[in-house]
């Protein structure tokens, strides 16, 4: 079954960033009030939904 989101190592390794800096990173999209792609917080555990991330992240490098 193929996983509908990323996990932060994902996320850590597309962008190029430190793990420090994805976590906070994608803890200051979730706090944001109109956030640019979703960010799922389960406790400590953190997911983004593929769709939502992939359309940022094309709208980015376009």
């Amino acid at each position: 079954m193929d996983t509908q989101v990323y996990f932060a190592s994902d996320v850590q390794r597309m962008l190029g960033l430190g793990r420090t800096k994805t976590y906070e990173f994608l803890n200051s999209v979730y706090e944001e009030r109109d956030p640019p792609f979703r960010v799922i917080k389960v406790g400590s555990a953190v997911r983004v939904p593929k769709k939502s991330f992939d359309a940022w992240l094309n709208a980015a490098t376009n």
